[in-house]
């Protein structure tokens, strides 16, 4: 796909992701909508999958760190094929394996994610497997900056580093906001950049997360440096694509009511026909 179709692609996963919230009765919906355009870029662009074939063993693997954004991530392997849509209208009822983590009785997902800060420490291991059996796949992790508190996660970073792992990327979404309020209130992150290169990690800041091109740009050559891991720290808005809700920690978690998700799909609408203006 190039930028115009991943761009497209973004704002139909936000509808699709809303929707599945909206239905379901229940969602992160902030974290979904300021990680979409990366997890886009990423599943539909930079990674090796095959939805008709999940496991085949030279594909690349992906892991939700911030489980709880899971439906921006159901929406896209729907999409994709992993498992047909319809299969969706199941989420968040008695017995659904759509619950509200990743759970890998789904296809497309590797493990089950949901408890902040390990998602780093499952990605280091499968790096290492991987390069013990000299396989070219590659290991991409997505954490939310909320869970950088957590400190399993820094122990994950520190054994990245020392065993080389230039085969896993990890992804920071970085919207500065958390359940309990902004990141630097509940526990400041900064000098982010410098902290992750001290750890030994190749870094480098996407200034607009929800930027096609400048995701695109800055992923283009990875591993950003050979016997090393990468690392983008992706600046995001909570909420993306939704007015009422950009940059408003009360929408870490919460559902649209009837006429906030009207206002989102026209949005969202509007937003699909501006692109497509420009074409």
């Amino acid at each position: 796909m190039d930028v115009k179709d991943l761009q497209r692609k973004a704002v139909t996963i936000r509808q699709d992701l809303l929707t599945l919230i909206y239905n379901g009765k229940t969602g992160h919906t902030g974290g979904d909508l300021s990680s979409a355009d990366l997890m886009v870029a990423l599943h539909y662009h930079i990674m090796n999958l095959r939805p008709q074939e999940p496991d085949f063993p030279e594909r690349d693997r992906f892991i939700l760190s911030k489980g709880h954004c899971v439906e921006c991530y159901y929406a896209i392997l729907a999409d994709l094929g992993f498992f047909p849509k319809e299969e969706l209208k199941t989420f968040s009822t008695y017995q659904s394996p759509f619950i509200g983590h990743p759970t890998n009785k789904i296809p497309g997902i590797e493990v089950n994610t949901g408890a902040l800060g390990h998602g780093l420490s499952l990605g280091a291991g499968m790096a290492w497997g991987l390069k013990k059996s000299a396989s070219k796949s590659r290991v991409f992790v997505v954490s939310g900056d909320g869970e950088l508190a957590e400190g399993s996660l820094w122990e994950a970073a520190m054994f990245s580093s020392h065993y080389h792992l230039d085969n896993l990327i990890w992804i920071i979404d970085r919207n500065h906001l958390q359940i309990s309020g902004n990141t630097e209130d509940v526990m400041s992150q900064e000098p982010l950049k410098d902290r992750m290169e001290a750890f030994g990690w190749a870094v480098r800041e996407i200034a607009d997360g929800n930027s096609m091109e400048q995701i695109l740009a800055a992923m283009e050559q990875l591993p950003l440096s050979f016997g090393r891991p990468s690392a983008f720290i992706a600046n995001t808005v909570k909420g993306k694509g939704v007015k009422e809700m950009e940059n408003i920690a009360k929408w870490h978690h919460g559902v649209p009511d009837e006429e906030l998700y009207a206002s989102a799909m026209a949005q969202l609408n509007a937003a699909r026909k501006e692109l497509e203006s420009h074409e």
